[in-house]
């Protein structure tokens, strides 16, 4: 870290200095000792920040500080830590240098418009993000060279407040950047960078902000600068905006102006992957830089094409962004002819086939323009093929070539810790580096030696944490006479840690079927009320701010939590992002999904709560269909019904489930006051899925499937061209506020 940036903690002592630059990696959010570090210096000062380092050493009192900093057995832990955290970020000997010793160490340019990395960064509206920043963690872990790009979204994503009528309100707090873990990219005068979108009129600039997520950087675009008119500063204000010119323009800022940013920072990359279409305009900013530097667009194209990779998560038509040619027009009159083709060829790139005066569709032009494509769950893939293979007419369904990587978490940032010990305890004596191993099957096995008395005493204590601190969130809202404190029941200060604990958190679109439990109010009253065998359920999740349909759904529920006859056992938790889902992927008994098939792309929270030990009841949609084996959970739905009638069956079948086996199962108690059947399906839970739905299986299947090899040989190939040697800056190095002269050619 730069003395410019030590400079600002200059009140930090200088024999634990390291602390800064800690706090400006996000390593320490996936690594328990790291957080500890910070904890230890002062816990309330930690609980203040809300788990975020930088608050905490810009607010802490420097007593505490100094104190750490005379403490010989903190400084002992302090320096195994900084020693582990300088080890892990210039080690050599990665899975991927080791697989792959022969490559050149050109990155992947991975582009999404949201990151869920932490809740200090709140660029992310749910599972896209939360994937995508599970996708750069693991990416580091394993070596892998990687640059990644996203916007910086000034206002983040919207806070959530339940209103008394159950009515989301959502509320935009400015994100503070002088407390999150981030830092302002420099040009080689030491001022701001500032890059203009090339060939956008009117224009429009960005400046650069950077995330070090372990080895890898993430650079965010930000309008909200000086020197753009007050429209053009609103564009990186908000995630998913409904105007559907600002969301063009967003999609412009991020493609375009990511990979122009990316050319002025000097980094070259063998491809680019794309996390959806939002960014995909970044392909069209290769092809025109090609064009620029001697080749014609269609050889341009293609080779570009050949170097870019697609991720589609979307299967229903409507959740693909289309534009009207009028607006195409508007802001790319002066891109057609830097392409060397006329607006008739442009415009075939994003047309439909069989809609083709829709307008510009950005799920049909990256398809085209990238050479390898996949959706994100074996069920996903097939619904995809059949979506887009109006794209290639010639090939029979099962020949379209769109193929799936099923997603998988990121271990080390959803599996608890306290579980991770216990794992430590019984996996660690025969299989030492089962951590750096945990997507080998053979190493879960060892799971069945954990003693079911300690595995269940672990869960309990998550879950009465989970209760907790529902109940602390609720103590806050009344001693600060928040609004909306007339609920307690619906907000969950009635929860019982001994009752069987359903969760659902999740987007409320209407297709999730958050209100499908409720589809029988008596038979769910008798479940919910049994007086031996009683079941709460716990709600979250936020509609978008547009989507009153999922506005509507929430309110029921709300409201449904506020009626004594549910017995307090129904709660909404207000607000759900990344730390509220850390809590309840942790803490609750089962795990509740029952979206409409086949929308369930894939599906992550499942997973996540699978790691620790949470059982899932879900619908075979999504990654459940290859997740489920009849003895790790529950699942429901196979009969296909139609629409009309799905509803009332597949509710149905979650009573069913509920009243026969799963309550029974729970309830089912020895002399020790342990379900040992329970505890039986949480460890099967556990060793068959941690493995399969992790990202280091993804990112290895990524890896092994796309990223080397040829992609690899093509990028170094290409900028060894006089081509692209005609179009590369000057290899000043960027430099970062605060981070000196990093090379980003080496993330």
């Amino acid at each position: 870290m730069g003395d410019s940036l030590h400079d600002q903690f200059a009140h930090v002592p200088e024999r634990i200095s390291g602390l800064v630059d800690l706090a400006y990696n996000l390593w320490w959010s996936w690594n328990a000792e790291a957080r500890i570090l910070f904890k230890q210096v002062n816990q309330q000062a930690w609980k203040a920040s809300v788990h975020n380092p930088v608050r905490m050493l810009r607010e802490i009192p420097v007593e505490f500080l100094n104190r750490a900093a005379e403490n010989p057995a903190y400084l002992h832990r302090y320096d195994i830590v900084m020693r582990r955290f300088k080890r892990y970020m210039t080690a050599n000997g990665t899975w991927f240098s080791q697989e792959f010793p022969d490559q050149p160490r050109l990155a992947i340019a991975y582009f999404s418009a949201e990151y869920g990395l932490h809740h200090s960064l709140p660029f992310y509206a749910g599972g896209l993000g939360f994937l995508a920043g599970d996708h750069l963690k693991e990416a580091s872990d394993l070596g892998l060279p990687m640059v990644a790009v996203g916007f910086m979204y000034s206002q983040g994503y919207l806070h959530q407040h339940i209103n008394p009528d159950g009515w989301q309100e959502g509320i935009t707090e400015p994100v503070d950047r002088t407390a999150a873990p981030i830092t302002r990219v420099l040009d080689a005068s030491g001022e701001d960078l500032v890059v203009r979108v090339p060939h956008i009129d009117p224009p429009i600039y960005v400046g650069v902000w950077k995330v070090q997520v372990g080895k890898v950087p993430l650079y965010l675009l930000d309008t909200d600068i000086p020197c753009n008119d007050a429209h053009n500063r609103g564009i990186s204000s908000r995630l998913y905006t409904g105007d559907l010119e600002q969301r063009l323009r967003q999609e412009i800022v991020l493609g375009i102006g990511g990979r122009k940013v990316l050319h002025t920072l000097g980094i070259e990359y063998s491809a680019v992957h794309l996390n959806e279409g939002h960014p995909a305009f970044a392909l069209l900013e290769r092809i025109r830089e090609r064009v620029e530097g001697g080749m014609d667009f269609e050889e341009a194209f293609r080779e570009v094409r050949a170097t870019s990779i697609f991720t589609t998560h979307t299967p229903v038509p409507a959740g693909h962004d289309v534009f009207p040619v009028d607006l195409i027009d508007r802001y790319f009159r002066t891109y057609y002819p830097s392409l060397g083709i006329d607006r008739t060829r442009f415009l075939q790139l994003g047309v439909h086939p069989e809609n083709p005066g829709a307008g510009f569709n950005m799920t049909a032009f990256a398809l085209r323009a990238s050479a390898h494509h996949n959706g994100v769950s074996c069920a996903n893939g097939t619904v995809t093929r059949q979506m887009w293979n109006c794209l290639w007419p010639e090939m029979p369904e099962t020949m379209v070539p769109i193929d799936h990587v099923t997603n998988g978490v990121h271990l080390p940032t959803w599996l608890n810790h306290r579980v991770k010990d216990l794992y430590d305890r019984y996996i660690g004596p025969t299989s030492p580096d089962w951590l750096s191993e945990h997507d080998d099957p053979a190493v879960w096995e060892l799971i069945d030696e954990v003693p079911d008395d300690e595995l269940w005493d672990v869960h309990l204590h998550l879950k009465g944490k989970l209760i907790h601190r529902i109940r602390e969130r609720e103590r806050i809202k009344w001693a600060t006479h928040s609004r909306g404190t007339s609920n307690p029941a619906a907000e969950g200060a009635f929860l019982n840690p001994s009752v069987l604990t359903i969760g659902f958190a999740r987007r409320f679109s209407t297709y999730k079927r958050a209100h499908l439990i409720f589809e029988d109010l008596d038979r769910l009253k008798r479940i919910l009320n049994n007086p031996w065998y009683p079941v709460q359920i716990v709600f979250a999740g936020k509609a978008h701010p547009n989507d009153n349909d999922g506005k509507r759904v929430l309110q029921m529920i709300y409201r449904y939590a506020q009626q004594p006859e549910f017995g307090g056992r129904i709660a909404f938790v207000e607000d759900y992002g990344e730390q509220v889902a850390q809590y309840l992927v942790h803490g609750v008994d089962v795990w509740l999904n029952n979206p409409l098939p086949p929308m369930e792309a894939s599906g992550t929270s499942g997973m996540k709560a699978s790691l620790n030990g949470v059982l899932n009841l879900s619908i075979l949609d999504g990654w459940w269909i290859e997740g489920y084996n009849g003895r790790n959970g529950w699942a429901f739905g196979e009969a296909a019904t139609d629409r009309e009638a799905r509803n009332t069956v597949d509710a149905a079948a979650i009573y069913d489930l509920l009243e026969k086996e799963v309550v029974p199962l729970y309830y089912d108690r020895s002399i020790d006051d342990i379900p040992h059947g329970w505890v039986k399906m949480m460890k099967e839970s556990i060793k068959s899925n941690a493995p399969r739905f992790s990202s280091r299986r993804m990112v290895k299947e990524y890896a092994t499937r796309y990223y080397p090899s040829f992609l690899a040989a093509a990028g170094a190939a290409y900028a060894r061209t006089p081509a692209a040697e005609s179009r590369r800056l000057p290899t000043w190095g960027p430099r970062v506020q605060g981070t000196g002269a990093d090379d980003p050619s080496s993330p």
